[in-house]
């Protein structure tokens, strides 16, 4: 609705990028060979090694859960142990998906700001019984990038892992549900963050800049894709009019378009992080690295701004004075600008 207050809940209800309808209009278009056989889909792989300049196999699914689980049933087998932060999407809001494709255990671990840290997984490791049969295995790391937080691993921070992942002989997978928003953030190249620096297997997302239902899991070695194919069809991910899907992908990434509408979500989170930064009693409680703000706030500012129709979570329970604000590719500044005035006045009316 016009001139309603913005709804800054999650980039999930922002709608689909005006390039990518218009990518699945143009591939509604004749027939085509079903189950991947279509030139969108087969072009993904060529499409993809370009952009990430290795050699990689490129498979679509509709959801991120599904890039996740189905990537590190290639990691791990199931009397395994999957390492992620203890506020990982994988251990926090896939209802249980990884350890039922996997059969492993994830084992979730501290960290500042979202981030898992090599040394204290190293240590964690270091103290296990390895070969003991009574316990899980260490298999497999899972990183979010960006984190649950809205920070952003740097190039070395993940090599770093990956160094730890190299020396027990584990995995290294990468939740990229908002990675284009890390790589906006960063500004370096996708390589830079990824097979470079030591990730194996990227579940690289769309949906939630600009995407209808569109991810990837992305191998940079693709040898250990080699039956990922079934586990696709086992999990009901090979779909048969596979270029529906696909044609997202290729709008998505074709042009740098990935990166503009990411760019435009990471502006509009500065903005109104400086802007919620200076109204007196609001404090931010994670640096702002992509397109989430977690900003303190007092109580009768959220409970005005709430009454007023805006959108936002509450982050850590209906009692919490945290909230959490996504910005998304289509936000604007009038938008952002009309929730920190309002803010801002709400602030002002309690302090009188």
């Amino acid at each position: 609705m016009k001139n309603a207050p913005a709804n800054f809940a999650s980039d999930n209800t922002a709608p689909v990028a005006p390039e990518i309808m218009e990518a699945i209009a143009g591939a509604n278009a004749g027939q085509a060979p079903p189950y991947g056989a279509d030139d969108l889909s087969m072009g993904l792989g060529p499409l993809f090694s370009e952009l990430f300049e290795t050699e990689v196999a490129v498979f679509p699914v509709a959801t991120g859960t599904a890039a996740n689980v189905l990537s590190l049933t290639m990691l791990t087998p199931p009397y395994g142990a999957i390492y992620c932060h203890e506020n990982a999407h994988i251990e926090e809001d896939e209802c249980g998906a990884p350890e039922f494709y996997t059969g492993a255990k994830l084992v979730p671990l501290p960290g500042d700001h979202g981030r898992l840290e090599a040394a204290h997984l190293s240590d964690k490791l270091e103290s296990l019984a390895l070969g003991f049969e009574h316990h899980v295995q260490p298999a497999a790391i899972s990183l979010s990038q960006a984190t649950e937080s809205g920070t952003s691993y740097r190039p070395e921070d993940v090599a770093a892992i990956a160094a730890v992942a190299d020396r027990f002989d584990l995995g290294l997978q990468m939740d990229g549900a908002r990675f284009a928003n890390s790589l906006a953030f960063l500004e370096c190249t996708p390589a830079d963050i990824t097979w470079r620096a030591g990730v194996d297997v990227l579940s690289f997302g769309a949906t939630k800049n600009g995407g209808l239902a569109a991810e990837a899991a992305v191998f940079f070695k693709p040898e250990l894709a080699e039956t990922f194919k079934y586990r696709c069809k086992r999990g009901g991910h090979l779909f048969s009019k596979m270029r529906y899907v696909s044609a997202q992908l290729d709008a998505y990434v074709r042009d740098g378009l990935w990166l503009r509408l990411a760019g435009n979500a990471n502006a509009m989170a500065q903005r109104l992080s400086a802007g919620l930064a200076a109204i007196p009693g609001v404090e931010l409680m994670h640096p702002v690295e992509a397109n989430e703000i977690f900003p303190r706030v007092p109580e009768p500012i959220i409970v005005g701004l709430a009454a007023q129709g805006f959108g936002f979570h509450r982050w850590g329970g209906s009692a919490s004075t945290v909230l959490r604000l996504v910005t998304a590719f289509n936000t604007t500044e009038d938008e952002v600008d009309g929730f920190v005035s309002a803010a801002a006045q709400l602030a002002g009316a309690a302090a009188e």
